[in-house]
């Protein structure tokens, strides 16, 4: 018998097998990723509500009329030289 904590427990009752040590590696493992997609979460509705925030402001200043002005068409660097006519062969 041992000493622990003020109980003499058996010595054998302290001791975890190997499966009882994988069981609660997996535990700890499922609680850490609980954990992880509760935060998770908590990000995406946060970012939800801002989105559904920043369309609202969107949707309030084209409703009052509030325009972008229209960027310009970009000016192509290089057109392409128009395909030459077939050369006739001089018999």
């Amino acid at each position: 018998m041992l000493y622990y904590g003020g109980i003499y427990t058996k010595s054998k009752l302290l001791k975890m097998t190997d499966s009882q040590t994988h069981l609660k590696s997996a535990i700890e493992q499922r609680n850490n990723i609980v954990k992880e997609i509760e935060e998770l979460n908590k990000q995406i509705n946060s970012k939800r509500e801002l989105g559904l925030k920043v369309q609202g402001i969107i949707e309030y200043l084209e409703q009052t009329g509030v325009k972008l002005p229209e960027e310009e068409a970009p000016v192509a660097e290089a057109e392409a030289p128009a395909e030459e006519a077939p050369a006739e062969d001089a018999e």
